[in-house]
């Protein structure tokens, strides 16, 4: 019985953080790691908890991103041009990143993400916007950036949304095409966050069963089996629903989880 509850879990957790990440454009991590990190300190006996949970949040962004992505595009809304250019940093970063977390213990890279989502948590309940005033930088300022976002994103389990969107915003960047290029910029961050986690935890003992490296493979599953359906139900509501009151309710969320993630 125990193991149908913890599906449940991971397929509910799915449901929330897949309508969100295609909805806002941020990624679902910011939900999945504090429900993740909850989860397995209940089910799991590991020490490795919030590790397990960022790995294996990256690793359902990947496919939560890739439905987000297949819906903004039919929209025409991608930036691909920019996506091509900020890709490589971004990956580069996202490896960083992974093999970063791996030399922090599980309290320390729990207040990370705590402040993290706090900081995100509290720009978009008082909705601040760059305000746009510069076209995009050259390759080399693109390819700095991407490596700043995609580290900061792999070490705590996110799809970097929350920090390419306003960066693409403040470079004259309209905010329909920037949460969809978000959202396509999500996947060279879960690829290689995923293997940054996958290769960082390869030889670390005391990892539970159905694990490899730091993703725990039956919580990713429940997840993307829900994920890769809500997901481009948000990205489609982004151009019905009033996205700004969203913002705000999804935010004082934010707060409460990374709260919790601040006491683990």
């Amino acid at each position: 019985m125990e193991w149908l509850i913890e599906l449940s879990v991971y397929v509910l957790t799915g449901v929330v953080a897949g309508f969100f990440a295609g909805l806002l454009g941020i990624g679902g991590g910011l939900i999945i790691v504090p429900i993740l990190t909850s989860a397995f300190v209940w089910f799991l006996d590991t020490p490795y908890v919030v590790h397990l949970a960022i790995g294996t949040s990256l690793a359902t962004i990947f496919i939560t991103s890739a439905a987000s992505v297949r819906k903004h595009q039919q929209h025409e809304a991608v930036r691909w041009d920019l996506f091509r250019t900020l890709a490589p940093g971004i990956f580069l970063g996202g490896l960083l990143g992974g093999w970063l977390a791996h030399f922090m213990n599980a309290s320390l890279l729990a207040k990370v993400f705590a402040l993290i989502e706090v900081a995100i948590a509290l720009k978009l309940l008082l909705d601040l916007q760059p305000d746009p005033h510069r076209d995009m930088p050259g390759a080399v300022g693109r390819f700095s950036a991407g490596t700043v976002i995609g580290s900061l994103s792999s070490l705590v389990g996110i799809g970097g949304g929350a920090l390419n969107t306003p960066y693409m915003m403040w470079h004259n960047v309209r905010m329909p095409q920037a949460i969809a290029t978000s959202s396509a910029l999500s996947l060279p961050i879960a690829a290689a966050g995923t293997l940054g986690f996958m290769f960082s935890g390869f030889q670390t003992t005391g990892l539970p069963d159905g694990s490899t490296g730091y993703i725990y493979w039956p919580a990713f599953l429940g997840i993307v089996a829900a994920s890769f359906f809500t997901a481009p139900v948000g990205a489609t509501l982004t151009h019905r629903l009033p996205v700004k009151t969203l913002k705000r309710v999804f935010a004082l969320l934010l707060i409460v989880l990374a709260i919790k993630m601040f006491w683990l």
